[in-house]
């Protein structure tokens, strides 16, 4: 089916915000003071943004742009192209753009899907090419054409594509829940670690492991192609899992491997970025060493197994459990001799051995879960390219 293209501007109303300056001269507290919206007051998980966090001075109106309930907020750098959909009235600063729509002519729902698919992301992607930092501004979001079906249709492919997101958002929930299964159930066990409240004993992590960081990157001392082997490094470190999707190389002869070898059940721990950030090898990856940036813990798991340790860490992490072993000058980092040093809980290993099951049999859900949410993810983009050009 062939529908009209039309351009964004001939059917949005759009513009850049604005900021007085200098802003925290204008922020209040006065309840009567006009919401003040920033990227924090939008969700990932939402399409609406309902309320702000600040307000400004109603005095700073006419250096901003004031913005309506029904009005689409773009972000303008970045992550451009994500919509929201104002269900209040505020001001917006220079990073948003705001589309004000014709309401003769689009279906908001609609718009919601079509700017936020990725046939419009590949546009403002297209846009933006070849810019030192990529920007989209008001006069190339307004050339933009897209399709645009009778007010009916819009309403039809909304409602379809709004069930189908419904459906892809529920399987990202629960995968969400079972990670909030897990800390619950580590709670219930172990109780909080940083306070102990059960009276484990407590051991250094020296005392109960090895540990030592990885091989120092050194450009200059980069000798061959031959001893060219794959290594982790701090990004590639996430909680819980390796994002193995960009490891690098350098050399590691036959003595850098074997100081830096990686085995199954070795925990890997960020020393800086995020000090403390830590996950469980599995052997993902073969031949695969790891960088200075992280300590290889291995464990003797006689007295601590690696899903506790790793839980272990992530209440720290956000808990305040590595406030007094965190070294701060520029960067934070968790050096290897505070982190030896650092007292730690020991619960039974019979304890830790049922909570290391129940780590595997959610783990088993999850992976499941979210083999099928990448197909579910897949097959939604699929619709999105139907629904957008009249194939649906």
């Amino acid at each position: 089916m062939s529908w009209e293209q039309v351009k964004l501007g001939d059917i949005f109303e759009i513009a850049r915000g604005g900021s007085p300056r200098p802003i925290d001269q204008y922020i209040t507290d006065d309840p009567n003071g006009l919401n003040w919206i920033s990227i924090k007051d939008a969700s990932n998980s939402s399409k609406y943004i309902y309320k702000t966090e600040k307000k400004i001075e109603p005095e700073g109106l006419h250096k901003t742009r004031l913005v309506h309930p029904n009005d689409f907020l773009l972000t303008n750098s970045m992550s451009f192209g994500r919509p929201y959909i104002m269900k209040t009235t505020g001001c917006i600063h220079d990073g948003w753009l705001v589309l004000s729509a014709d309401k003769t002519k689009v279906d908001t729902d609609y718009f919601y899907h079509l700017l936020g698919s990725d046939f419009m992301y590949r546009k403002f992607t297209g846009l933006a090419a070849g810019a030192v930092v990529k920007n989209l501004n008001t006069e190339l979001v307004k050339s933009v054409s897209v399709p645009l079906p009778p007010l009916a249709e819009q309403r039809r492919i909304a409602s379809i594509l709004d069930q189908a997101d419904e459906l892809r958002q529920k399987r990202q929930q629960a995968i969400e829940k079972l990670d909030q299964l897990l800390r619950v159930t580590f709670i219930d066990m172990f109780g909080d670690p940083v306070s102990n409240p059960k009276g484990w004993d407590l051991r250094s992590v020296g005392e109960i492991s090895e540990s030592k960081l990885g091989k120092m990157l050194d450009k200059k001392k980069q000798s061959s192609e031959i001893d060219q082997y794959k290594y982790l490094r701090n990004a590639n470190v996430q909680w819980f899992r390796f994002d193995l999707s960009d490891v690098f190389e350098m050399e590691f002869n036959e003595k850098d491997r074997k100081n830096c070898e990686l085995k199954f059940g070795d925990v890997l721990v960020c020393e800086g970025g995020e000090p403390g950030r830590a996950a469980i090898w599995k052997n993902d990856l073969e031949n695969c060493f790891f960088q200075k940036a992280l300590h290889r813990v291995r464990l003797d798991m006689t007295q601590i197994l690696p899903e506790y340790f790793v839980w272990l860490f992530w209440f720290y992490s956000k808990n305040g459990g590595f406030d007094d072993h965190i070294t701060v000058a520029t960067i934070a980092h968790l050096t290897g001799v505070k982190m030896k040093a650092m007292q730690i809980p020991i619960p039974p290993l019979s304890l830790q051995e049922d909570f290391q099951q129940k780590v595997n049999e959610i783990e088993v859900l999850k992976t499941t879960l979210e083999n099928s949410s990448k197909l579910f993810e897949s097959l939604f983009e699929s619709l999105q390219n139907q629904a957008f050009n009249g194939t649906l």
